[in-house]
Order: structure tokens, then sequence, then C-alpha cells
């Protein structure tokens, strides 16, 4: 019972000891927010990559792929269908996009991805990450009248605006082919009036003429004095009526400016994204060709709608069009038996469904040899980016793990103090019949107790920013005057957030130990001491 006591009296009287008990609890309190906010942001970086990527790739062995893919797919219908919900054959190749801004070429390095649109949607979520609601519903390769999102729909309070999006559709391809005229017709100019009757996505490939049509050419002074039925009529390729091959592109591909304007309607500040292109813009895409050696291609396509899943390496990479005008546009169609080659194969895995036994049953499969073929994983082919994820986590946990190490150095410092200062009271205790483990115990319960006491308060604490730490940030926002945690920038509406047990008990247990073992040398010294040397020690 002696030994509660003198714990209790040690823990409340000495000041040092409160000393002690703040620097573990700050560490803790830090470990407990830090583990929370890197598993959060973790965990949203892995939804969203898997979100956009298939559970399993299976991997050609060259970009001219392979032509027995429906055969291949019904071989693993057979062995693995009932852990499967849905599959889907795609092309994807190196290639490069380019384009005319005020009259200059622009080009950028690209994936083009050719997709069938309805396989697609039962294997990854692209679709919902298109800015026209009609394509999220009911997802096409064809240019929408208007209605294109001018805030990002996943996230619009904290998103930047896109004046372009606001006039982008038929109503813009229109004006602007008519008039040819980039710097007349800009995008980022909402004032561009309406045009009369516009036609519809689905009847501009079909219909002869264009309500509207003849009086914008009309208006035009560099048609001024031509037959303009004749040249109508002439034209094989009409861009006001018609599209090119439909394209989906990355945001990333058509933003050239991003910054903070006042908006004269409002007069408050919001983050503005100028963009280069818009959906009714015509694209040039170049890419290689199969044979050997391969030969180089090109194709118009007009864009039809904006991917963006808010991952900066898909966003600025890729293109999709459809996987018939990509086979045809790479010579993919074998022009005697009119089969058709793709180069990848996706495949969705149903919940709970084991990936990596998934993976080595098809590989294993008799149809895709190793050498030929390589079957992956969402997480085998982006093990680098979590590799570093998982690098990066452990380093700052060790960094921060260190605070706590120094209490522990400051609490053994302490209990030497201790020791000496209570040499003559220990002796007198030992005089008295007190064994050296008892004595021992007292010092390694004090240090216990401080664990606890640090330990409790810094989890306490911590979790209250954890709850909270939405609220801190505005409020630390507010005091300096800027953005603490800016959504556009990291792509979060808010700052995420993941508390698991188990860290939480890691950190705790992790704490306690440390304070124990920091009071192991001054308890063996103080269980060593002879009762004579301690009363007569000054």
């Amino acid at each position: 019972m002696y030994k509660l006591l003198l714990c209790w009296r040690y823990l409340l009287t000495r000041f040092i000891a409160f000393a002690s008990i703040i620097s573990v609890m700050l560490g803790v309190a830090t470990l407990i927010v830090v583990n929370s906010v890197m598993n959060g942001f973790r965990g949203e970086m892995e939804e969203r990559l898997h979100g956009i990527m298939s559970d399993i790739t299976i991997h050609g062995g060259s970009l001219d792929g392979f032509q027995d893919y429906q055969e291949k797919m019904a071989a693993i219908r057979r062995v693995a269908g009932d852990k499967i919900v849905g599959m889907t054959p795609t092309v994807m190749i190196p290639a490069m996009l380019s384009y005319k801004v005020g009259g200059e070429p622009l080009h950028q390095q690209i994936n083009l991805v050719g997709i069938d649109i309805d396989t697609m949607k039962s294997v990854g979520d692209i679709t919902k990450f298109l800015q026209h609601p009609d394509n999220r519903e009911n997802p096409a390769f064809v240019l929408r009248q208007d209605g294109y999102d001018t805030y990002n729909h996943l996230n619009p309070k904290d998103s930047a605006y896109r004046p372009g999006m606001g006039v982008a559709g038929w109503d813009y391809r229109q004006k602007r082919f008519a008039f040819r005229d980039e710097t007349e017709w800009g995008y980022d100019n909402e004032s561009i009036p309406p045009v009369a009757n516009p036609t519809t996505a689905a009847e501009s490939s079909a219909r002869a003429d264009v309500p509207g049509f003849m009086e914008m050419m009309s208006a035009a002074p560099q048609y001024a004095g031509h037959n303009l039925t004749s040249m109508q009529e002439q034209q094989q390729f009409n861009p006001t009526r018609q599209t090119h091959t439909g394209a989906f592109v990355g945001i990333g591909l058509t933003i050239y400016s991003r910054r903070r304007e006042v908006d004269p309607a409002t007069n408050e500040e919001k983050l503005i994204e100028r963009m280069r292109v818009i959906p009714g813009d015509d694209i040039v895409i170049s890419f290689p060709q199969m044979g050997n050696p391969p030969t180089f291609g090109t194709a118009n396509c007009t864009i039809v709608d904006i991917y963006e899943s808010r991952m900066s390496d898909y966003d600025t990479k890729f293109v999709f069009i459809p996987i018939e005008k990509m086979q045809e546009l790479r010579l993919m169609v074998d022009p005697v038996t009119k089969k058709r080659a793709v180069n990848q194969i996706l495949i969705k895995a149903k919940p709970g469904v084991n990936l990596d036994d998934l993976r080595d049953t098809i590989q294993d499969m008799p149809e895709f040899p190793q050498i030929f073929y390589t079957v992956l994983t969402w997480r085998d082919q982006e093990s680098t980016l979590l590799a570093a994820v998982s690098m990066e986590t452990s380093l700052l946990n060790l960094l921060l793990f260190l605070i706590i190490a120094v209490a522990g150095f400051g609490i053994l410092a302490i209990f030497y103090m201790i020791v000496l200062e209570k040499m003559r009271d220990i002796g007198v205790m030992k005089a008295l019949g007190a064994s050296g483990f008892g004595v021992m115990q007292i010092f390694l319960c004090y240090s216990l107790a401080l664990g606890l006491a640090g330990a409790g308060f810094g989890t306490i604490i911590g979790l209250n920013i954890v709850w909270n730490i939405n609220t801190i940030a505005q409020v630390l926002s507010y005091v300096m005057g800027h953005e603490v945690f800016d959504p556009s920038i990291y792509m979060f509406s808010q700052i995420p957030t993941r508390l698991e047990t188990l860290m939480i008990v890691k950190v705790v247990g992790g704490t306690l130990a440390i304070a124990v073992l920091s009071g192991v040398l001054p308890a063996i010294r103080a269980a060593r001491l002879h009762p004579v040397r301690a009363l007569r020690f000054e």
C-alpha cells in the first residue's frame, strides 16, 4: 500500500512531473492527429485510384494487341465467372494531342484510350467524372446542346469556376465555326449571343441545314459576295452541323490559367480556371499504327466532354475515344477475317474477392502465357505510389515518436534526480524492512503513472482535434488571413481523417512502454542502495 501512496504523492507534489506529463501528452496527441489525417488522405487516394482503375488489368504483349480477346474473355468467365462483375476490352497507346490556340499550334503528350462505353460502366467509375449530367447517366460520345458543369459536380462549393464550360456545346461550336474567328468568339466571352433554334447533337449529322446558320454566315464579312448555298452544298464536312469522332479529354489538358479573380456580378473573389479548349472544339490526335515498322497516323476528334477524376496523373494525360474508331484508325481490324484487336482487358471483381488470388488464377490460365501477357491488380499498377505513401507515413511516425522518446529521457533524468534527492528516505524505508524490489516498484509505478496521465490526456486532446479539425482549420484561416487548407488545391472538400482503433492502441501502448522503460535504470539504482550508505548520504 505504501508504494501506491508514495507514487500518488510524487505525482501531485512535483512540478517537474507535470512537465513530463505535458511532453508525453503533446507527443500522443500529435501522433493521433497526424496518423488520422495521413490515413484519411491515403484512404481517399486509394478510393479514387480504385474508382478510376479496374480491379484486374490484362496487358497484351505489345501495342498491336491480340485479336482473340472475345475467346479469352469467355475462358475467364468459365474459370472465374463467379468472382467477376464485368469485363471490357480496351486499347491504350501513347499519342500526341494537338490543337490551335490563337492560330498557334500546341502539342501535349497523352495516353489515348479506346473504350466500349457500354461495358466500361460495369468495370470502372469513369462516367461519374464527366462534366455533363446526361453523360453521367447515359454516357455517349456525342456533343451535348449545353448544360455542362461550370463547377466540379463532385465538389461544387470548393471547386474553381470555369467560365468556358458555361458556353460549351452546340451553340458554341456553331458560332465558332460559322465565323472562324477565335479572337472574337473566344470561349471565355460569355456575352456571345445565342443561336436561334440550334440543332441537337442527335440531329447534327442527319439534317441538311441548321436553323440560324445562313443568317450567321451572311452576317460574317469574310463570306460577303459568296454563294452561301453553293458553299454549304460543296462542303463535305460542315463543323456547324457535324462533329468528328467524339472524345473525352482530361481537364488538365485544357486549363492554362488558374487564379483568383473578382467576380463583377457579386464583387466577390473566386478561383477561376481558364481553358484553352472546351466541348465543341476540334483537336488532332497523332498515334502509332500497327505494322512493322509502325507507321504514324492522325485523326480529327471533337471534344464532347471533360473528364475530371481529380487525380493529376490521369486528368493531365488521358483522352478517351470509342474503341471501334480506335481500332479502325490504328488498322487493328483484319481486312480478311474482320476480327478486331485490343491490347487490354479490364476486369471488375465482386466485393470481397481476393484480387491477388484472382490475378494468379488468370495468370495461370493457358490462354495467358506470362511471356506475352501481364496480369496486374490495381495495387500492382500503382505499387510505386502506394509504397511511397506508406514509406512517408512510416518515417513520419518514426520522427514524431521521437517527441515521446524525448519525454522518456526527461523521465529518466527526473528519476535520477529523485533517487539522489530521496537517498536518505530510501535508506529509512530499507532500514524499516522495505525490500529492494518494493523500492523498485515505487519508481516503476511512478513512471507508469506519468505515462498513463500523459497518454490519457493526449488521447482525449488528439481525438477532439481530429473530430473538429475542419472547424479548427476555418478558425486558423480567419486568424491568419489565408486558407490553411485550400480544397481546390488538395482536391478534397474537407480535410479527410480516418481514426483506427489499432493505431490508437499502438500509440498508447508504445507511450506506456517508453515511460516504464525510462524508469527502469533509476529504479534499479534505488533498489540496490545499501541502507547504511543511504543514511550516511549527504
